[in-house]
């Protein structure tokens, strides 16, 4: 199985640069997520890695073999990649029934007609649509129709899957049990597996690294929990989780926690120099207490699992805070609370150039 490498890929359209001096390196038999907002380049990355799209400058390997280099002119077709590619819009045949469809690209590479029967049937097996080998695509519901163009994209073991914000025309319920269905196939296929998304859940939850994208610069590449635990920077940490991180500068979290410290590597940081994320699950409900600071309920969104608060501090200058609390509780707006701060879900980044203060910490 193939190790992807990207070497200073760009991709300039006349003076829109969609893709700025890429590098990465895409391990055999990982998933990986290009993840970013619209227009950040992680669709026009994939299509460049896919030989779909030219790339301005930069060399391009799949499996040690250069597919790819501006300098020495070559340019290897998709066709000549094995590389399989899953669109958005399934792209069935509507003329053809469920064992056509995914039988099509075996008869073009002339499979015996017994292959192509044991290939198929192992599809339809192994996508859990066994019973509708003889139906139209028509004939389907949306899930059902996005596993037969899964089965027809795996039918020829490609090397690499590539997969274009798939999901996207599903129902949220669809969703779930489809990316749960896709990180199963990962594992039974063996397969690299690279997809385009702007859902950060989609990425959290699927993927063996993240790669996330803004204005076609790569901000970070690592696996989810660090991209979660340790965001590269201010951009990272808001794009990447749900409810959104709270950015509070140094300044205002010393106006409600006088006792606060910034620390870089165990020296004092100055508060105005330093702006700190905290994640909504670090802002807990307490008792009172030297270290909690009051706060009124500004809004509550009860989901039953949890409930999202929003808390307007009463002291200092703080913005209001997003809090979780986990269980089926509710509170009532203007309900006075008190709540502390876990200093391990909270990370320090550089008031000025956004970044993460690397060996930053906070002491309460």
């Amino acid at each position: 199985m193939p190790k992807i490498i990207l070497e200073n890929v760009t991709k300039r359209f006349e003076k829109f640069i969609a893709v700025d001096n890429l590098n990465m390196v895409i391990d055999d038999r990982s998933f990986i997520t290009l993840l970013g907002p619209s227009g950040c380049g992680k669709t026009t990355t994939l299509r460049m890695i896919a030989g779909l799209e030219t790339p301005t400058e930069g060399r391009i390997l799949i499996d040690d073999k250069v597919v790819f280099s501006a300098k020495d002119g070559i340019n290897v077709p998709p066709d000549k990649r094995d590389v399989g590619f899953l669109f958005q819009n399934y792209a069935l045949w509507p003329h053809m029934t469920v064992n056509q469809n995914i039988a099509f690209g075996l008869e073009n590479l002339k499979w015996s007609k017994a292959d192509i029967i044991a290939r198929t049937k192992e599809l339809l097996e192994m996508l859990k649509i066994s019973e509708f080998g003889e139906r139209y695509p028509a004939e389907l519901s949306g899930g059902q129709q996005q596993r037969v163009a899964i089965a027809r994209t795996l039918a020829t073991r490609p090397k690499v899957l590539f997969m274009d914000e798939p999901l996207s025309n599903l129902d949220a319920k669809l969703r779930t049990e489809m990316r749960t269905e896709l990180k199963r196939l990962h594992k039974n296929t063996d397969s690299t597996f690279i997809y385009v998304t702007h859902d950060q859940l989609e990425a959290m939850t699927l993927s063996t690294k993240v790669c996330l994208m803004k204005t076609g610069v790569l901000q970070q590449y690592a696996p989810p929990l660090t991209v979660y635990n340790k965001p590269a920077n201010m951009f990272t940490a808001d794009f990447v989780g749900s409810p959104t991180i709270n950015f509070v500068s140094g300044v205002d979290l010393k106006s409600i926690c006088p006792n606060v410290k910034f620390l870089k590597n165990g020296q004092s940081l100055e508060p105005d120099s330093v702006m700190v994320g905290i994640r909504p699950e670090a802002v807990q409900l307490s008792d009172s207490g030297k270290e909690s600071v009051s706060a009124k309920v500004y809004s509550t969104l009860p989901s039953g699992m949890e409930t999202i608060l929003k808390l307007n501090v009463e002291t200092g200058s703080a913005p209001i805070l997003t809090s979780v609390v986990f269980g089926d509780i509710d509170f009532e707006v203007d309900t006075k609370v008190n709540i502390s701060f876990n200093t391990k879900k909270m990370v320090l980044f550089e008031k000025d150039s956004t970044a993460l203060i690397d060996g930053g910490t906070i002491e309460l």
